[in-house]
């Protein structure tokens, strides 16, 4: 498969932001991001964040931490952001961003809120001290790939190269495993090498941890919270998910992103609910 180039590739175009005014850029949302109709969270953050990203001063240009509030469901269409300065720094600049759509009769809706702090991962130093370890998971090839039963058939799934662990991936073919993890390798269907924007994508790319325990539905994201550790290395993304309390239709999952150097690049927590989907 050939490669695509950062900057070149369908994400890119896809998540690109064109400036209208000071702190508002357009956007389009696209239906090759999409899981049941509606755009997955971590390609909105990815889109949100390019917007906040060019209004932040430049010598900022990567988020470090930054947290969404999903408000209503996003589906395909034109879109605008509109992005704030919070504080700008030596170190590090804080901004917050708003994704809206409007309706036909004009009323516009807010679809999602950010609030992220930016710095420069290539200013970061090599010192690291670290009890973490990567998730073990089988190579690539004897992996589950194509798209699992009851993970929905939208375009998101075909723009992705997602290859689960088949210790947790049992629920796929009707046998959940009754675990609460998810792991896995990720990369793009089209051989894009992975980039600190696209680590927010992955962070939301692996199926809901509640399909292992036999618990099928729609899982929106409520909010999302990712800590970008690092420029991730060229190559497929380790990914593992872990939810340790699933209480009243709403449950937490911590994930952890690794590259192919086997450094940690980014963190993750998301609560998200449990739902019907009719």
């Amino acid at each position: 498969m050939a490669q695509a180039p950062i900057g070149s590739s369908e994400f890119d175009r896809d998540t690109a932001v064109v400036p209208r005014a000071a702190g508002t850029h357009d956007v389009r949302v696209s239906a090759g991001w999409t899981l049941f109709g509606a755009a997955n969270g971590g390609y909105l953050l990815a889109t949100a964040a390019r917007a906040l990203g060019d209004t932040l001063p430049h010598p900022h240009p990567h988020p470090f931490t930054i947290t969404a509030h999903y408000l209503s469901v996003t589906r395909p269409g034109p879109a605008v952001v509109r992005s704030q300065v919070v504080r700008t720094g030596r170190t590090l600049s804080t901004g917050q961003a708003s994704l809206f759509q409007t309706a036909p009769d004009g009323t516009e809706t807010e679809r999602l809120r950010v609030l992220a702090t930016y710095g420069d991962l290539d200013a970061l130093d090599g010192d690291i001290r670290t009890t973490a370890k990567p998730p073990s998971i089988p190579p690539y090839e004897h992996c589950v790939g194509g798209t699992p039963e009851g993970f929905g058939d939208d375009g998101f799934l075909s723009r992705i190269d997602l290859r689960l662990d088949p210790a947790t991936a049992g629920w796929a073919v009707g046998r959940p495993g009754g675990g609460s993890e998810m792991r896995g390798w990720f990369g793009f269907a089209d051989g894009r090498d992975p980039d600190p924007y696209s680590l927010l994508l992955a962070a939301d790319a692996l199926p809901p941890t509640p399909f292992d325990l036999g618990m099928s539905g729609w899982v929106p994201t409520v909010e999302l919270t990712v800590h970008l550790r690092r420029r991730p290395a060229p190559g497929p993304l380790r990914i593992s998910v872990v939810t340790r309390n699933l209480a009243s239709g709403f449950l937490e999952e911590d994930g952890e992103i690794w590259d192919a150097e086997d450094r940690l690049v980014a963190q993750s927590r998301q609560l998200a609910r449990l739902r019907d989907r009719t």
